[in-house]
């Protein structure tokens, strides 16, 4: 499996600083990951919904720590990229 194509949309609030579209193989894509400014840096986190207990449920999410870390890289850098190119390399 293979990242062919990330679309960052940037955000300035507080915590939130993005989403994130993932695109694997040409054949599949993952919209709404939420690129987040945490505690000890930046994570990214799946999309999720609200379920009726208050609590959020991942809609989709990786299997393994391997693929997680992959994908949290590749969301990374091209936010990183995304903030440099915007003129906002803060």
């Amino acid at each position: 499996m293979e990242i062919t194509e990330i679309r960052i949309t940037l955000r300035d609030e507080e915590k939130l600083k993005g989403f994130a579209n993932v695109t694997f193989d040409n054949a599949f894509v993952i919209r709404g990951l939420k690129i987040i400014a945490g505690n000890t840096g930046f994570f990214v986190s799946m999309p999720s919904r609200k379920r009726p207990d208050g609590t959020h449920q991942d809609i989709c999410h990786p299997i393994n720590n391997q693929t997680r870390q992959m994908i949290e890289e590749r969301v990374l850098e091209a936010y990183e990229k995304a903030r440099k190119s915007s003129g906002d390399g803060k």
